[in-house]
């Protein structure tokens, strides 16, 4: 059973309190999952019941690293001596996230609203495709509404996530509203259910039918939930029917770590507990065991500006440590640059590996640099929370374009484009011409180009080949005129009058009623086209110019790992919403400008306090050493933008910062310049 002299003073109160409501605030890296673990192994040995205990956390990941900690707790003859019941699943306790909770819930009661007992849940693309089938129905020729944003609003309207719906697009909202009953009712027709209702459901179970409320209620004796400050109004209202009656509620959470505003968290579910439970006991977990104690009085300076918080003090016994360092760059690029260079130097000289180095970001657009960066200085990198800039429908696109301008004859890259945007090149036509280049012994394009075999096709479909094979010879010509090789914009000119001949700019607007989502799209082509002159000399011959910007920036095979787990010695690229829970070494908080963190949005829609609180995540992730930076200027639609400092920067007391600028400046000693050097060439040994 645990060792609670393991435990500091108000880790062990936290978890000798067994009864009745318990609200534990646990700053960050306090250690909550030990607290949480060490409780539930406590309530057994004092002879609690396992089977009466349920602890409800939000990932599966964090489910299975309890129940895995749990059961190295408590010793298996233990959790198999017989209680009160006979059923197995009764001697131990139920570690499940919310969704799993409502589905053991509606498995044994679903029959009472009207279900079959074998409902299905359907995932993410089987909602989307339910949602498509509607849309095509109800929407006029030629409307464009991405069934993804209607799918996200209709989760908002069920999760009670007011705020956040009352911003979203005006279109997808009338939309979302128009649909929502069609969509109940087709899931309903096909006996499914999605992941919001999983929640919504057993409320309603809960509501129309108090026996099974009640059945519920003796069975979960001791209620547990971890990041309290993450659950929605459906959520809130789950865990207080089961608890509200034996009281029996422990709370783990920190209001300091509310990030999740944006999709129906409301923070007043850990600020108002004493609302629901008067006679609540109140602890503070505030030891942390992950930073030093500058990185943490800077988080506690920056975070103690939010008026509406429980107040906490991080303190750690790991000593002071070094200063965070901060940067001021003229641009995204030297900041990047500047920062795979100090990644580098670190596992060079002070043999500090990529892996144990993590750059954080506010958006994923800030991504681009950072990973054109990583790449060029062959810096291996796996990013976590946000879509890898080169893995993007609009960026693989414009990737397959010139590539085929490169080379006409790469089918692949090819049958990618040939139809985008939609040029009356349809599958079937694409299929047709792939088995005439079969049978032919050639290329696609090879086949597009034959005389024998466009007269195959009728007279629409044929002049759409016409036209597409003159586009590319066109453009291709352009590329190997000399004339265009003395401009050192050369290529981004003819990239760009190439895409606007196409229209495939406005393609990618007119395909999203999201205006935020369409700006960033094509804002994301607009960079990566500034940037095609930047890999060779100008004067080189704009084919030669293309070859060397694409041999930089395919992706190679090693690149497969960014979408494993085990990533092995990677520098981690994360946006600062993903990195709640995560440590690293080595942290670079990068991008801290007005507009980016806070985010412009922030002021319209009053979340200023949420952006703090999600510098403070990202601050407190740092162990060792931490490294900011901001820029004077960043690329916006290929054009440099002048930027400012977050106003984050200066709630930072200036005794705990040391200025780039300034260090660059001071001398090196004889003594750790000759440090340095034996390390850099021990690690090249």
């Amino acid at each position: 059973m645990p060792n609670l002299n393991t435990l500091n003073p108000q880790q062990r109160l936290a978890v000798e309190t067994l009864r009745g409501p318990v609200m534990i605030l646990a700053g960050a890296g306090t250690g909550k999952t030990r607290v949480i673990t060490f409780r539930i192994a406590h309530m057994i040995e004092r002879g609690v019941a396992p089977g009466s205990i349920l602890a409800v956390t939000f990932t599966n990941k964090a489910a299975r690293e309890m129940r895995e900690r749990v059961n190295k707790l408590v010793p298996k003859n233990r959790k198999s001596k017989p209680e009160t019941r006979n059923d197995a699943k009764e001697n131990c306790p139920t570690i499940c996230t919310f969704h799993s909770l409502c589905v053991r819930i509606l498995r044994q009661y679903i029959e009472k609203l009207g279900y079959k007992r074998n409902f299905v849940i359907y995932d993410t693309s089987e909602q989307i495709s339910a949602i498509k089938k509607i849309m095509a129905q109800i929407s006029a020729k030629g409307e464009k509404t991405d069934p993804g944003s209607i799918l996200g609003m209709l989760s908002k309207f069920k999760n009670g996530g007011a705020q956040s719906a009352a911003f979203a697009d005006a279109s997808v909202r009338a939309m979302a509203e128009h649909i929502q009953k069609r969509y109940e009712s087709a899931l309903r027709a096909c006996n499914a259910v999605d992941f919001d209702d999983l929640i919504l459901l057993t409320l309603k179970l809960f509501r129309e039918h108090p026996e099974a409320l009640e059945a519920c209620r003796a069975k979960f004796r001791y209620v547990m939930v971890d990041e309290y400050q993450d659950t929605n109004a459906a959520q809130f209202e789950l865990v207080h029917s089961l608890t509200c009656e034996h009281r029996n509620f422990c709370v783990v959470g920190d209001d300091d770590q509310s990030i999740y505003g944006w999709r129906g968290a409301e923070i007043s579910n850990l600020l108002d507990m004493e609302k629901h439970f008067p006679e609540v006991k109140v602890i503070k977990l505030e030891q942390n065991y992950r930073s030093t104690n500058t990185i943490l009085n800077a988080a506690n300076a920056v975070i103690k500006n939010n008026t509406r918080r429980r107040g906490k003090q991080l303190w750690s016994d790991k000593g002071n440590g070094c200063r965070i360092m901060l940067h001021t760059f003229e641009s995204d690029e030297e900041e990047a640059r500047t920062v795979v260079e100090e990644i580098e130097f670190q596992r060079m000289a002070k043999r500090v590996p990529w892996g144990a180095q993590a750059i954080l970001f506010r958006t994923n657009i800030q991504s681009r640099p950072l990973e054109m960066a990583l790449r060029q200085a062959r810096v291996r990198y796996h990013l976590i929370g946000g879509q890898s800039y080169f893995d993007r429908r609009e960026i693989r696109d414009f990737l397959a374009f010139l590539k085929v301008l490169l080379n006409p004859h790469d089918d692949v890259s090819l049958l990618r484009i040939a139809n985008v945007p939609a040029r009356g090149l349809s599958d079937v036509t694409m299929e047709r011409l792939l088995a005439a280049s079969h049978e032919r012994k050639g290329s696609v394009f090879a086949a597009m180009q034959n005389p024998s075999v466009q007269v195959s096709f009728q007279t629409r479909t044929r002049q759409s080949i016409e036209d597409f094979v003159a586009l590319i010879e066109r453009t291709r010509e352009s590329l190997h005129n000399p004339g265009f090789a003395a401009d050192p914009q050369g290529l981004e000119k003819c990239a760009d009058r190439f895409l606007n001949e196409m229209g495939y700019l406005e393609d990618l607007r007119r395909g999203e009623k999201n205006l935020e989502i369409a700006d960033a799209r094509v804002r994301s082509v607009q960079d990566l086209l500034a940037d095609l002159d930047t890999h060779a000399d100008p004067g080189t011959a704009l084919h030669e110019r293309l070859q060397a910007f694409l041999h930089e920036v395919t992706l190679d095979t090693e690149r497969g790992e960014d979408k494993d787990d085990k990533v092995g010695d990677a520098v981690t690229l994360i946006t600062m919403h993903s990195c709640k829970g995560l440590e690293y070494p080595h942290v670079y908080v990068v991008g801290l400008e007005d507009g980016l963190l806070p985010h412009s949005r922030s002021k319209l829609e009053g979340t200023m306090d949420e952006e703090r609180r999600l510098f403070y995540v990202a601050v407190t992730r740092a162990q060792e050493r931490l490294t900011i930076s901001h820029c004077e200027s960043r690329k916006k639609y290929g054009q440099s933008m002048p930027c400012h400092p977050s106003p984050f920067l200066k709630e930072i007391p200036e005794e705990l910062i040391e200025h780039a600028n300034e260090t660059a400046k001071q001398p090196v000693t004889p003594e750790s310049g000759k440090s340095m050097f034996d390390l850099m060439r021990a690690a090249l040994e």
